[in-house]
């Protein structure tokens, strides 16, 4: 990959400038670009993606545009602050396996949709460092969202405690992106159900444990 101090033109990763939160008239063209920006990823890919191209898909004046954003990368920055910024939280089914599965199946539609925003921006971290820092931002929030299913598996009795949540979920989640990215597998519908399976059954068994903090040193 090029690393993105050697890129030149409107796929340039200049630092983008800090933002308020916009409100009103700001706040309605952010949205309009931002969608448009999603369209545009998902239909053309991060390396035809242009600020022109956005700015015309969200009926937006490309001044505008460059304002604010300055460069792709700055878009990049910008969506994925306002995916952070949602109130998304994992399902509560009543179950480990239920929730786990919930979550796999969130995470299989929407690598699977037409067009796939999420398996673009996947694609394009691998083009930008902007857009990796992003995506690596954005997993940091979700999986720190999703720790709950794990607290609420050990309050249920079907966890050890100390139950590493990351690890848990990754191994829960992994197969999904293994097959679906990596492999570029058709999808499997029973495949979301059969990970989640595998993974209670691994922390059933204290794959996942990590061992209790010490009570201090000893005598």
């Amino acid at each position: 990959m090029t690393p993105p101090t050697e890129q030149t033109g409107e796929n340039s990763a200049v630092p983008p400038p800090v933002r308020r939160r916009p409100g009103g008239r700001t706040s309605r063209t952010r949205a309009q670009v931002l969608d448009a920006l999603r369209a545009e990823l998902g239909e053309r890919g991060y390396d035809e993606l242009t600020l022109d191209a956005v700015a015309a898909r969200a009926g937006v004046h490309r001044a505008t545009v460059y304002r604010r954003w300055r460069d792709v990368g700055g878009l990049l920055a910008d969506l994925f602050e306002a995916t952070r910024d949602d109130d998304w939280q994992p399902q509560d089914t009543g179950s480990l396996q239920g929730d786990l599965a919930a979550l796999n199946h969130e995470n299989q539609a929407a690598l699977t949709a037409q067009p796939s925003i999420a398996a673009a921006l996947v694609a394009a971290s691998f083009r930008s460092e902007e857009a990796a820092r992003g995506v690596r931002r954005l997993w940091e929030d979700r999986y720190a969202r999703c720790e709950v299913i794990v607290s609420r598996a050990v309050l249920r009795g079907e966890l050890p405690p100390h139950t590493d949540a990351r690890q848990l979920l990754v191994a829960a989640t992994a197969p999904l992106y293994h097959h679906l990215i990596l492999l570029r597998t058709p999808p499997d519908p029973g495949l979301p159900d059969r990970a989640a399976r595998t993974a209670v059954l691994a922390a059933a068994a204290g794959a996942f444990a990590t061992p209790p903090p010490t009570g201090g040193a000893p005598a």
